[in-house]
């Protein structure tokens, strides 16, 4: 009887189980939007804020005839050259003009319209058509290359009817988003899908931060918005994924949270005006999280500081990880740079970081990016290998030691401010070797304490195997003095991490 009774129990725990999951998913689903029956409201409230971008220059094209070859010596060979030469003058050369097509959309009922920067580059004639017919000539306010947007100006007779921006941060997976544009020339095309994924890298600049979505986007939808069900802009059409030139659901916009203070900056200056720290950062790994004594992989590690630059004043060092900006936590090291980026020059900025262990803040004044200033990558190309016979060598992990001594310097053009080890030798299949160490490169820290000699650099790893650690963090020069740090296994297995990214200078 007892058995049956507590059997009786279960299936009516099991049951209210059952119920209350029922419960939440229904109260879930109740909050959930619901799918819209038609989007034709939506879509005719939104058709005369979307303009077609015409664009047009004039290029000048080759006459295609090449001067005949004669002998040399031959009687005709000035006659050719001086015939071809005068009728293919500069002045006489023909031109065509070469028209492209793009999308944007009215921000302001003055007629400020924002498109992408590519659909208006180079162009010597730009005009906005809009779906009543009316054609109006645009100049161009400001353009930023890194986020591949611009800024354009019409004098409408009358005032425009304009869009806002929305809400992209709190945008989920799975959301309905229509986009508005001029694919292949068809002006005023609607395309309806949902968001596919948020804050997709597609390796186009060092803010990307993209929204994917499967609604229909082809060539001529750039720069055209990507709508949410409330009619705001959450996103800017810039970019697809196609090995046919057409849709195949694998589209790319920039998220209103980026472009909101480009357009800004843009309207108010003509030009925008980056927040910079004034250093290179790499990807926290697990390996480099764990040669740091971090509980987890987070933050951006700081593997260079810009002499004068703000994080030098503020004593930022290389090897310290970043983990917050201004109260903004930095996750990994690509929230960095948007995060820098959207801080005003000038402003004093709290920065939380970690230094060998310890938890400290120090407060940087930020400087300007100038927009010379672009990304930086180290080069994996190998060095040659040394010719060196040194009775003083040292093998460790992979990895042949020996004294920096100006013959290597000379050898290996080795820059004269770079102090440390030098890396004669890499062992083929070593971890070293899969994180890209090559000869030539100079150890100059071993977990954050510099070396100068191969036995410097034993001694660090011993130490470091007697502390129980898996892997030691490397401060690696390549000889023109780019700094990045690596962490190597210290059994030397080979590396499942491929290279530590880096970011460009922020």
């Amino acid at each position: 009887m007892g058995e049956r009774n507590s059997v009786s129990m279960v299936a009516r725990t099991g049951m209210g189980l059952v119920l209350a999951a029922m419960v939440t998913l229904t109260a879930s689903l109740a909050s959930a939007r619901p799918v819209p029956e038609s989007f034709a409201d939506l879509a005719e409230s939104l058709l005369h804020s979307v303009v077609n971008i015409s664009t047009s220059q004039r290029v000048r094209a080759s006459r295609g005839i090449p001067v005949p070859e004669v002998p040399e010596g031959s009687p005709f060979q000035e006659f050719f050259e001086d015939f071809f030469n005068r009728n293919q003058s500069e002045g006489e050369q023909p031109s065509r003009r070469v028209q492209s097509l793009g999308s944007g959309f009215v921000l302001d009922s003055s007629g400020l319209i924002v498109t992408n920067n590519h659909v208006i580059a180079d162009a010597d004639e730009i005009v906005a058509n809009f779906a009543d017919g009316t054609k109006l000539e645009a100049e161009v306010v400001g353009r930023d290359t890194k986020t591949d947007l611009a800024l354009l100006k019409v004098n409408p007779p009358h005032p425009l009817k304009a869009v806002e921006f929305g809400d992209s941060e709190h945008l989920r997976i799975g959301d309905w988003v229509m986009a508005i544009g001029n694919p292949f020339g068809f002006g005023g095309t609607v395309t309806v899908g949902i968001v596919s994924a948020l804050e997709r890298d597609i390796n186009s600049g060092p803010y990307d931060k993209f929204i994917q979505t499967d609604a229909s986007i082809n060539r001529g939808n750039s720069g055209g918005p990507l709508f949410n069900l409330d009619g705001k802009v959450v996103g800017i059409n810039t970019a697809i994924i196609s090995p046919t030139g057409g849709s195949i659901g694998i589209g790319f916009a920039v998220p209103a949270e980026i472009a909101m203070p480009v357009i800004e900056q843009l309207r108010e200056f003509g030009e925008t005006r980056r927040g910079w720290l004034g250093v290179r950062i790499q990807e926290v790994t697990d390996e480099i999280a764990e040669s740091l004594g971090m509980d987890k992989a987070e933050g951006a590690l700081i593997a260079g500081v810009t002499d004068g630059g703000p994080a030098a004043e503020a004593g930022i060092e290389p090897g310290d990880v970043i983990i917050n900006f201004d109260g903004r936590q930095v996750a990994s090291m690509r929230e960095l740079p948007g995060i820098v980026a959207d801080t005003p020059v000038g402003k004093d900025v709290d920065v939380t970081l970690l230094r060998k262990g310890e938890k400290r803040t120090v407060t940087a004044r930020l400087g300007r990016l100038e927009e010379e200033q672009t990304v930086s990558t180290l080069s994996g190309d190998d060095m040659p290998g040394s010719d060196m016979d040194s009775d003083e060598a040292v093998e460790t992990l992979g990895l042949t030691l020996e004294a920096l001594s100006d013959d290597a310097r000379s050898e290996y053009g080795i820059a004269d401010d770079i102090e440390g080890v030098l890396i004669s030798a890499v062992e083929p299949g070593s971890a070293a070797e899969e994180n890209q160490i090559a000869a030539g490169d100079v150890i100059v820290e071993v977990s954050q304490e510099a070396v100068t000699e191969p036995e410097d650099v034993t001694a660090r790893i011993e130490r470091l195997r007697a502390q129980d650690r898996q892997s030691a963090l490397f401060l690696i020069a390549s000889p023109d003095g780019d700094l990045r740090f690596v962490a190597i296994r210290l059994d030397d297995l080979p590396s499942d991490n491929a290279p530590a990214e880096e970011s460009p200078e922020q």
